[in-house]
C-alpha cells in the first residue's frame, strides 16, 4: 500500500505517546515538579499529534466526527472512543498529580489499560483486513503493542526494562517479516482468483485493466524491490533496536539515553514506512503487480 506520511506519523507517534502515558499511569518514572509536567506534555503531545496526523489521510476531514457513530462495526471508531476516554482519564490523573500532588493509582491503572486498548484498536484497523494477508495475523497487534510498550519504557527512562523489551521487540519484528513474506502465497489468492477467470485456464496479465491511474493503483498497488526492502529492513533494525540497546549499555547515561531515543524514533518511522509499503494488497494481483 502507499506509505502515506500521515499514516506513518499516526501509527508511530500515537504508539509512542500512549506507551509513555501507560508508564506514567503506572507511576513511572518516579518524578515530581516540572519534570513531571514535561513528561505529561511529551506523552499527550505525541499521542495527540499522531491522532491529528491521521485526519490528513481522510478524503473529507470535516466528516471525521461521523466515524464515532460506527463503533459497533469499525475498529477506527472504537479507537476514537477509546482515545477520548484515555485522554479524559489520564488528563484527570495528570491534573490531580501535577496540581495537587495527589497520585491516584487506580485512576492511573485504568488510564494505562485504556492506553493499551487504544493501541490494540489501532492495530486491528489493519489486522482485520483479509485483503492484506501480511497484516491479517496475530503478529500485527502483538507488534503494535510491543513497539508501544518498549518505546514507552525507553521514553520513561526505564533503562533495564527497555534493555529487555527492545531486543525482544526486535526479534518479534524479524519474525513478523519472516512469516509475513510468505503469507500472500499461503493465502491461496492469485491472478486467477483475483480476476475470476480461473475456470478458463491459466491466467496471465496481457495489459493493464485501464490505461490511466486510479485510486486503487495509487493507494493499494505499491511495490518495493526486494533488494531495497532487505536493505531498509537492516537499517530499521539497527536504528530501532540495535543502536538503542548498545547506547543504553554505555556509561554517560543521560546523553546516551537521548541518543537512544532519537535512534529508536528514526528506526520506528522507517519500520512504519515498510509496514505500509510492503503490505501487498491482493488487488495488486488484478493488475499483475504481484
Amino acid at each position: 500500500m502507499h506509505p502515506a506520511g500521515s499514516l506513518i506519523l499516526f501509527t508511530a507517534l500515537s504508539g509512542l505517546g500512549f506507551g509513555l502515558l501507560a508508564f506514567l499511569g503506572l507511576g513511572l518514572p518516579r518524578i515530581e515538579g516540572w519534570v513531571l509536567v514535561l513528561y505529561f506534555v511529551i506523552a499527550f503531545g505525541l499521542a495527540g499529534a499522531g491522532l491529528v496526523a491521521s485526519t490528513f489521510h481522510l478524503g473529507h476531514p470535516e466528516r471525521a466526527l461521523m466515524a464515532f457513530t460506527q463503533w459497533r462495526t469499525s475498529w477506527l471508531s472504537r479507537e476514537g472512543w477509546l482515545a477520548c476516554a484515555t485522554f479524559a482519564v489520564m488528563g484527570l490523573y495528570a491534573a490531580l498529580w501535577v496540581l495537587f500532588g495527589l497520585r491516584v493509582p487506580p485512576l492511573g491503572w485504568l488510564g494505562a489499560a485504556l492506553c493499551l486498548a487504544t493501541i490494540y484498536c489501532t492495530s486491528m484497523i489493519y489486522a482485520q483486513l483479509k485483503t492484506v494477508p501480511r497484516w491479517h495475523h496475530w503478529t500485527t497487534p502483538a507488534l503494535f503493542l510491543a513497539l508501544a510498550i518498549s518505546g514507552g519504557a525507553l521514553l520513561a527512562g526505564q533503562v533495564w526494562l527497555a534493555i529487555v523489551l527492545i531486543p525482544a521487540t526486535g526479534l518479534l519484528q524479524f519474525y513478523t517479516w519472516k512469516t509475513g513474506d510468505l503469507r500472500l502465497a499461503e493465502s491461496g489468492t492469485d491472478m486467477a482468483s483475483a480476476t475470476g477467470l480461473g475456470h478458463m485456464g491459466t491466467v496471465r496479465s496481457f495489459e493493464p485493466p485501464h490505461t490511466g491511474g486510479s485510486y486503487l493503483t495509487r493507494e493499494m498497488v505499491f511495490v518495493v524491490a526486494r533488494k531495497h526492502a532487505l536493505k531498509l529492513r537492516s537499517i530499521a533494525l539497527a536504528l530501532a533496536f540495535l543502536a538503542p540497546l548498545l547506547l543504553l549499555l554505555l556509561p554517560f547515561f543521560h546523553v546516551m539515553a537521548v541518543l537512544a531515543v532519537a535512534s529508536h524514533v528514526a528506526g520506528l518511522l522507517l519500520l512504519r514506512w515498510l509496514f505500509f509499503a510492503e503490505a501487498e494488497h491482493v488487488v495488486g494481483l488484478y493488475y499483475g503487480r504481484r
